[in-house]
């Protein structure tokens, strides 16, 4: 396949996808990493598509679910600030609902010495705290979702709504004053709603980039929002918002 045709089924998979891994790539083409990543690289300079280590995604679109894996490597100094910051909003001998974003990831691997029951939906936050023996892990069944490596569906929402938390720690795709908290999955959106209305404190952990835009799928309105976390000042437009819905900012700049 010539050069000016493989990046333009590149184009096609992530405009399809919103997101695919250079190990998909090479599979996909029968050629090297390299040849991948140089591909990338041009359709980055394009304005295609966004890089990130392992692979790349796009962000615009409604309905745009990028694979956790990629996540991960995207915004992480803004993750790191975010969840440093509500480590000190747990205490010792909380039960806390950690969802399956990568910034819960965060949290999850700063978590050392306090007594906790963490419940959790995400296969990734189950192995970062596996063998920690002050946490006790709850963990929501269900059924797999290979893009975000977390249970969901309607067993998981069944499992959810037998247990209620100190604290919930959720996430979203987007943020906006008019459509409230939503996501890119719908039955991702279902967890982390019944999370905000199980728990007597509610954290948003959402990052600068993802307010004043709209997902495919309602969380929540920001009546089941206690608290915003972000990784950088909001405008005053947004902070006189917050105000106005009783909800707690905490920017972390």
């Amino acid at each position: 396949m010539l050069p000016i045709a493989r990046k333009n089924k590149i184009k096609e998979i992530i405009l399809e996808q919103k997101s695919v891994t250079v190990s998909e790539l090479t599979n996909i083409f029968k050629v090297t990493e390299e040849t991948i990543r140089r591909d990338l690289k041009q359709l980055e300079e394009e304005g295609v598509l966004t890089r990130t280590y392992g692979g790349a995604f796009i962000s615009e679109g409604v309905q745009n679910d990028v694979n956790v894996n990629l996540r991960e490597h995207i915004h992480v100094e803004g993750k790191r600030k975010i969840a440093s910051r509500c480590l000190s909003m747990i205490k010792n001998g909380d039960s806390i609902f950690l969802d399956a974003s990568t910034t819960s990831l965060v949290i999850a691997t700063m978590l050392e010495d306090k007594k906790l029951t963490v419940v959790t939906n995400s296969i990734k936050v189950i192995n970062t705290l596996i063998d920690k023996k002050n946490i006790n892990i709850v963990v929501i069944g269900g059924t797999l979702s290979p893009s975000s490596l977390s249970n969901v569906g309607r067993s998981a929402e069944y499992t959810m709504n037998h247990y209620f938390f100190d604290t919930a720690f959720i996430s979203c795709r987007s943020v906006s004053m008019q459509h409230g908290i939503t996501d890119s999955n719908e039955q991702q959106a279902a967890i982390r709603k019944l999370a905000a209305e199980h728990a007597n404190n509610v954290y948003l952990i959402a990052d600068y980039t993802k307010f004043d835009k709209t997902s495919f799928a309602r969380i929540c309105d920001f009546d089941l929002i206690d608290n915003v976390v972000v990784d950088k000042s909001l405008s005053p437009e947004w902070k006189q918002f917050l105000s106005e819905q009783n909800i707690s900012l905490f920017e972390c700049e």
